[in-house]
Parts: structure tokens; sequence; C-alpha cells
């Protein structure tokens, strides 16, 4: 049998355990708001980037093609014939784009899908990639882009590293990191403790004033996104340049490493050993090719043999075709698709034209292909549309959740204070507790690290100051409003 005073006692640790969890979702959000909603609206964009691209490339997608239209009867010998036409002078064509940027060499040539397209050739030329498009029949040029002042590559850094580099990604990752505990402990307090019905749980009460009203659509949109929102975050740590590299280190300690990855890590591909790498042309795989590889000068016709040898392979496109790194002869082809499970990477003798081997999705690391499948997610790629459309969805109730969040914030602040809630008497942390913590500071190094710099300057620094121990809410009180 149970005493009262058990009862009571049992109260008070669950308020204690209830405010304490309730000031670090408060510190979280805060810090967390401003960059969720950067973050949702510009990877609402880059969910979009075919349908973006396609768009803003249209000008160069429809050329003129002479002796050959769309309702030809030929069926798919004359798109077979007309692709052969087109890729009959692919060293002119790379001529052409070097000639547009003097001084530069061959970096990727971008197969056309369609020969109506006009060719995308990427040289580079001290260590900056330009995107030329070259009319694949006259070899006029037709537009010269630096690759960084692509659109949705702009859109890209803008998202994964606020244009800043490296401080701007791991500031990023930092937020995304605290987001997640923000999520965590929104979970905790959503929980519903002792309330009938599913009014206020599942969906928001409207005739309870705005309070009640904005208190309904934090905690009902937090629970409806949460699982998403969590999805969306961990499938973009393998960009981070903290927890990309931190991956890379652990799967070298634990062997787990194969080969190189093929997303970038801090905005740069990663360029991993080349005794890594599977296969007898290792030094030449990797799907994340890297600009400031050296380049061999392209022996005329090679190219063309490549591309002979690669169009009846039907690779996913966008197909990519690096010349040698190296005085082999061997080029890398690549393809580029969004959706990951796709891609495949092939090497081709340029001399006779010989497949000498090839590495596909299926053939990577189990964790290569997990994290594979997870950046389709991420990127709205996997299930075409529909996952746009969720993900669109999830980034949008993201920022509701962040708007409404800050609306409960700036109503319940008084002036003159932060307007966090006030400590009662502090919990006791059991072993649970402290193991989920450590927990996620393994699997998060840089949560883990602001973690014990945010407990060592409160400690320190921030309690020894009474203006803003009382500003910050540090400060212990006998009651607190609750949210």
């Amino acid at each position: 049998m149970t005493s009262k005073g058990s009862k009571t006692d049992g109260r008070r640790s669950g308020a204690r355990w209830y405010t304490a969890v309730w000031r670090w979702h408060f510190y979280a959000g805060l810090f967390c708001i401003p960059f969720v909603i950067w973050l949702a609206l510009t990877g609402t964009i880059y969910l979009w980037r075919p349908q973006l691209e396609s768009w803003l490339d249209r000008p160069y997608d429809r050329l003129p093609v002479a002796g050959w239209t769309v309702t030809t009867n030929a069926g798919a010998d004359a798109d077979a014939d007309a692709d052969a036409d087109a890729d009959a002078d692919a060293d002119a064509e790379v001529g052409a784009a070097m000639r547009a940027v003097p001084g530069s060499s061959l970096r990727t040539y971008v197969l056309p899908d369609d020969p109506r397209q006009a060719v995308r050739v990427i040289v580079t030329a001290n260590g900056i990639d330009t995107r030329v498009y070259v009319d694949p029949r006259s070899h006029a040029i037709l537009k010269v882009i630096d690759e960084d002042e692509r659109p949705l590559n702009v859109v890209m850094r803008l998202h994964g590293e606020l244009l800043a580099g490296a401080s701007g990604s791991y500031l990023v990752e930092l937020a995304a990191c605290w987001a997640i505990v923000m999520l965590l402990t929104g979970l905790y307090l959503w929980w519903p403790r002792g309330r009938n019905g599913l009014a206020g749980v599942l969906y928001p009460r409207l005739r309870g004033g705005r309070r009640v009203f904005w208190r309904d659509i934090h905690a009902t949109v937090g629970i409806w996104v949460s699982v998403f929102a969590l999805g969306l975050i961990v499938t973009g740590l393998p960009w981070a340049t903290a927890w990309g590299t931190y991956l890379g280190e652990v799967r070298i300690l634990t062997g787990t490493a194969q080969g190189p990855v093929d997303w970038t890590i801090g905005g740069r591909p990663a360029t991993p050993d080349a005794d890594a790498m599977p296969g007898p042309h290792a030094g030449h795989a990797g799907m994340a090719m890297d600009s400031t590889m050296r380049k061999s000068p392209v022996r005329p016709g090679e190219l063309d043999r490549v591309i002979a040898t690669v169009r009846p392979l039907r690779i996913a496109p966008p197909v990519l075709i690096a010349p040698p790194a190296h005085d082999d002869r061997v080029w890398t082809i690549s393809s580029n698709a969004a959706d990951r499970p796709l891609r495949l990477e092939v090497q081709v003798d340029g001399g006779t034209g010989r497949v000498l081997g090839h590495v596909d999705f299926a053939d990577r690391h189990w964790i290569d292909r997990a994290i594979g499948y997870g950046i389709a997610v991420h990127e709205g790629a996997l299930f075409g549309l529909a996952n746009q459309l969720l993900g669109t969805l999830t980034a949008l109730l993201l920022v509701l959740l962040a708007v409404s969040g800050a609306i409960l914030w700036w109503r319940r602040r008084l002036p003159g204070l932060l307007g966090a809630p006030l400590p009662s008497t502090r919990p006791r942390f059991r072993v649970g507790l402290v193991a989920a913590i450590v927990t996620l500071g393994v699997c998060m190094p840089l949560f883990g690290a602001s973690l014990l710099a945010v407990l060592a300057a409160e400690a320190t620094v921030l309690r020894r100051i009474p203006a803003t121990r009382r500003w910050l809410g540090l400060e212990r009180a006998t009651t607190s409003r609750q949210p």
C-alpha cells in the first residue's frame, strides 16, 4: 500500500523533472529557432532542385537539330543515330570549352541525355570549376558560369554552411544537434499526464483563448512532425564537417571503411587514400570527384571512345565522365543521379574502350548504402514527387513549430528577463538519464562538447553574476508557470 507521503513525494519529483526538462527544451529551442526556420526554407527550395534546374536550363535543352525532330518515326534507332552524331566530336566540344576559359583543363564531361541538349563541359583553372554550355553542332559557347555560382549550388551552401565555409558548417551542425535535444525534450513535455480526450494532444483546441491555441499548435504540430524532423536531421549529419569526419575516423578504427563515399563532408568531396579503395583501379574510384586532383592531358579520340563504350550501358543520368588522374589512361564514369541507389561507377581504358571495372550501389558497404538511402530521402529523391511533397510538408511544419514556440516565449516572458522557466529544486540525475546524455554526447560529439562548455560556463561564470543569473532564470523559485 502506498502512503500519502510517498505519492506527494512522487508528484514533487515528477514536477522537478518536468521543470528541468522544460528548461532544457526552452534553451535548446531559443538557440535553434532561427536555424530551424532558415534550414527549413532553404531545404524546401533544394528539395525541388530537379524541377528548378530544368526550368533554369530550359534555353539549353531544346536546341534545334537539323534533320531530326521530336516527331520522327525512326524510333530508338533514330535516337541512337542522333546521339552518335552529337557525341562524334566530343574533343571539339571540350576544346571549345577550354578556349572559353583560358588556361583550363577538362574536369568533367557531362554526357547529354538528348541530342537537342547543349553539352555541359566542366573545366577547371586555378582551383575554380566552371561549367561551359556548348552547342554540339556549331560548338558555339552558349553560357559560362562558375559551378559555385549556379543558383541551386548557392542554395546548397546557404543550407549547409550559411555561405561561411567550415565555420558555418560547424554552426549548422551544432544547431542540428541541439534541435534533436529540443525535439526529444518536447516529446517528454507533450506526453499526456492525466488528460482526458485527444484535444490539445493530437489536435489543437480552438476555443480556449490565444494562449491555449498557441500552446496546442506548438504541442500538436510537434508530435506530428517530430519523427520526420528527426529523420531529416539525422540523414543530414553525414554532410556536416565534424560529424562526417568523426564517422570517417570511427569507420577507419573499426575497419568498416570501404572505398570513398559519394557525398561531400563540410562542402568538400571526401578523398580517402587509394589504399582504402577496392579493386585494381582503386586510385581512380570515388563518385565524389575532387577538383584538386591532377588530370592527365586528354589524348585525341579517347573521349569519343569512352562515350561509345558508356552509351550502351544506360547509366542513370546525369553521367559524369572524368579524364585520367594518372598516366594509365583510365577514365572514370559515374552516375550523379539524385536517387543514390541508382548510382554506379565504371572505369574505362581510354586507349581501347574496354571496361576495366565497376562499382554498383549494392557493392558498397552496408553503412554507405544506409546513408545513401537516407540522403536520397533527405534530398527528396528516393520515391519521387511524394518524397518531395513529404519533405516540403515536414519543413513547413517545422517553421510553424518554431514560430509558435517563439510566440509562446514572447507572450510568457516578463520584462527584463529572458523568460526561461524558473527552477525549483534540482532533480537527481539517475543512471538512465546520465547514460542517455552520455550516449547522445558520444553519437554527436559537437553536442557533447557544447554541453560541457555550457555547464562549465554556468558553474563558473553565469551563476556568479547576480544580474546575469536573474536574467537567465538560474535562480530558484518556489513556483513557476507551466507552458
